[in-house]
């Protein structure tokens, strides 16, 4: 197939509006089109938000059959549809379900004065969507007929760049056996995998994606053997695997962060200590560590280079999907050396507290190994 990318991305949630309120508020993104019974959207209200490549669809069921109903009752607001574009969405669409994908829409052309848009559906992780979308003409035009463009609002800040890639939590067992399904069905390659320990928990990790290296999947898996941890905590409250994280990359992490903590994100905390050794581990880095500890931001660093990254509160009231952001400065991984630092800086803090350490191991190959 000739993907070329995440086109979109749609979060199926209770209330579109109320969502769109705070991606818009909190994190810069600005409203672009929106459609529902009225442009033929049966059943459902849908509002596209967008911030210089990256674009989200929020989508809210009006009818307790809805897709999008069933979906939030089961599992809450998250991410429910990936979509890639392609070359030809009706011949992907056959050659995928040929390879052995399970059909879902199939192909539906979109057509508008100055665009047309071809698209279809399969099933991908969990009750998570591949949907193949193939534009001609307008690009701006998203869905002809359907999502009609929003009057033009406020300034998009461009505080973030694009998609870098989705992490998805898998049942126990279930990690191998997905790998294998984007390598047969979707023609993804494995690029990197990974075991973690810690304080007596532990995951597994592999990383699938596209022959053009846009479209990619971190997948996690958590260690049955061990002590339930994040993932676990995850599985139980989504009820089943989907989307964890939504990885977001930005061109200046510290500009951002400031950014989006003034109006109201709020990210998760760092230790002091996480900054004690950080050159020693990374390397030089090229941001004032002051500024860094400050904003809790971290650093890793592999082959390629360094990248800095840091992770948002979850604004769900299950706890369950939250996002990245993250600047690569010639780096391809995706942080795993920050898990131990955190947990060791965490460690050194319990110590001068009396408490008892905690352990943490991990091993990685791949990308950046």
């Amino acid at each position: 197939m000739d993907i070329r990318g995440i086109d979109h991305i749609e979060l199926y949630v209770g209330d579109a509006r109320q969502a769109a309120f705070y991606f818009g508020t909190a994190v810069g993104f600005t409203l672009r089109g929106q459609g529902g019974p009225e442009t033929g959207l049966v059943g459902q209200r849908s509002l596209l938000l967008g911030q210089a490549d990256v674009r989200m669809v929020l989508t809210s069921g009006l009818t307790a059959d809805h897709p999008a109903s069933t979906y939030v009752s089961r599992h809450g607001d998250g991410i429910a549809v990936v979509a890639v574009e392609v070359g030809d969405a009706a011949g992907a669409y056959a050659e995928l379900v040929d390879r052995g994908a399970t059909p879902v829409t199939p192909p539906r052309t979109w057509t508008g004065a100055d665009a047309e848009v071809v698209t279809a559906e399969v099933g991908g992780f969990g009750d998570v969507l591949h949907r193949l979308v193939e534009r001609r003409g307008d690009r701006d035009d998203f869905l002809p007929g359907a999502i009609e463009a929003a009057p033009a609002g406020g300034v998009d800040p461009q505080l973030l760049a694009e998609i870098d890639h989705l992490a998805v939590c898998v049942p126990p067992g279930q990690l191998d056996d997905t790998v294998a399904l984007y390598e047969r069905v979707f023609g993804f390659a494995q690029i990197f995998e990974e075991h973690i320990e810690v304080a007596g928990q532990a995951m597994n990790s592999k990383v699938v994606q596209d022959a053009s290296g846009r479209v990619t999947l971190v997948l996690l898996e958590p260690d049955a053997g061990r002590r339930p941890g994040q993932i676990d905590a995850f599985l139980t409250e989504h009820h089943g695997a989907g989307v964890q994280h939504l990885g977001l990359r930005t061109d200046d992490i510290v500009g951002a962060v400031g950014a989006l903590g003034a109006r109201g994100v709020r990210f998760a905390g760092t230790p002091a200590a996480y900054y004690d050794d950080l050159e020693q581990r990374v390397g030089k880095v090229d941001a004032p560590l002051d500024q860094l500890r400050d904003l809790s931001i971290l650093v890793d660093a592999d082959h390629g280079g360094q990248l800095l990254q840091i992770f948002t509160e979850s604004m769900h009231v299950r706890r369950t999907l939250f996002l990245e952001l993250i600047e690569r400065r010639g780096a391809r991984t995706f942080g795993s050396g920050n898990i131990r630092a955190l947990y060791e800086a965490k460690e050194r803090e319990l110590a001068a507290a009396g408490a008892t350490p905690a352990v943490a191991v991990g091993t990685a190959r791949g990308v950046g190994a």
